[in-house]
């Protein structure tokens, strides 16, 4: 209960102390925006962060809520968790945030977590992740496991193969994944014939493409993060097998990660998201018209940047129908929120705290668009936990 004071104290103290913030007369709420704007996880997240401030842009220009402007205030996690967990409580204690929209790797989120829990606050976490996680404190906009790894396991098992190659960045979410990988291929009667993490910041994939020519397996599950995938793609396309002979299925590779790793390195390898930049409806036309307006036509839009999208607009209006900024009268207020994404329809999961979202796998083309081979009929439910598949148990 001391934690939950806390939090609605400094809730409060954000919303009526507007001393270092008033512009003629305006009242400001203050928002925290915490990303990797340098080191690795950089090519990744500044596009989050621009989604962010998009919406808040947005927002503001309709008049703002309650009464109130955004004022985002932007700290650097530095593609270190560590910081991550520091600026978190200083953007807390001493900006006095109402909420917390960041994080990429589960690393990052990791640190924040206890973070916001201790102080009482939110943080809007946008990227698909591992599952087996629930924090009242963390609302989750990415897909889990079931909404992304299981159905891309499926897909590779029917239309490449069961002979799996595992490749990813050591840390929690590429072991997580392949251990749920691993417990799924055996359920279909598929192996395992490689698996291999690297540090974050790897740059030489030599020794994984000469394996990966060696074993020739059926398919790769890539689970490398930040700007390792650039290396990794470079190599595999001048000294590995091609896209036809051995794909790769991404799970962190979007529109954005094409446009800096390069359109011909990617080229017929696939990936699974729940958000596609090529979507044919009116609002996502919209929306990535607004994003490239905002920030140069030559950018690309991916999942987590719409989810992270998603994340100001759903906050905006929980806040909106809670009638207050206070955390938790935000947080139940966003229970069974629904908002028409980009993406389509999503809704907020009241018991888990993550979201209703589509299934989406597609295949890289030359110009850095990826183009839909299957979407799910409807949003899926969340089960971040994997608790409705039997093969799972244990895990």
């Amino acid at each position: 209960m001391k934690n939950k004071i806390c939090g609605v104290t400094l809730a409060l103290l954000a919303v009526l102390s507007f001393s270092s913030c008033k512009d003629n007369k305006k009242k400001y709420v203050k928002v925290g925006l915490l990303h990797s704007l340098t080191g690795t996880m950089s090519i990744s997240e500044v596009a989050v962060r621009d989604a962010e401030l998009l919406a808040i842009k947005e927002i503001n220009d309709a008049g703002g809520i309650l009464g109130y402007q955004i004022k985002p205030v932007e700290e650097d996690g530095k593609s270190n968790p560590r910081m991550f967990a520091e600026k978190a409580r200083k953007l807390i204690e001493q900006d006095g945030v109402v909420s917390i929209f960041g994080c990429w790797t589960s690393d990052s989120r990791k640190a924040v977590k206890p973070v916001v829990e201790e102080l009482y606050n939110l943080l809007w976490y946008p990227v698909q992740y591992e599952g087996f996680e629930a924090s009242p404190n963390i609302m989750y906009m990415g897909a889990s496991p079931n909404q992304q790894v299981v159905p891309a396991v499926d897909f590779c098992a029917e239309n490449f193969g069961k002979r799996f190659y595992l490749i990813g960045s050591d840390y929690v979410f590429p072991h997580t994944a392949n251990e749920i990988i691993k417990a799924q291929l055996k359920n279909l009667g598929g192996t395992c014939v490689g698996e291999t993490y690297v540090p974050m910041h790897e740059s030489d994939f030599v020794q994984v493409v000469r394996e990966i020519v060696k074993i020739k397996p059926d398919v790769i599950i890539n689970t490398l993060n930040g700007s390792s995938n650039q290396s990794f793609f470079s190599q595999l396309k001048y000294s590995g097998p091609s896209a036809e002979e051995v794909p790769v299925m991404s799970f962190s590779v979007s529109e954005s990660e094409i446009k800096n790793i390069g359109a011909d390195k990617l080229k017929g390898h696939y990936v699974t998201w729940s958000y596609f930049e090529s979507i044919e409806t009116a609002k996502n036309r919209k929306f990535v018209q607004a994003y490239k307006s905002e920030f140069g036509f030559n950018k690309a839009v991916g999942d987590p940047v719409e989810a992270a999208y998603i994340a100001v607009n759903l906050w905006a209006s929980s806040c909106s129908k809670a009638g207050t900024f206070d955390i938790e009268p935000v947080r139940i207020a966003a229970k069974g929120m629904s908002y028409i994404a980009p993406e389509g329809i999503v809704t907020i999961e009241g018991t888990n705290q993550h979201l209703y979202k589509k299934v989406r796998i597609g295949q890289v083309d030359g110009k850095g668009q990826i183009n839909e081979l299957y979407a799910s009929s409807a949003p899926v439910r969340p089960d971040p936990y994997l608790s409705t598949y039997g093969w799972a148990k244990g895990l």
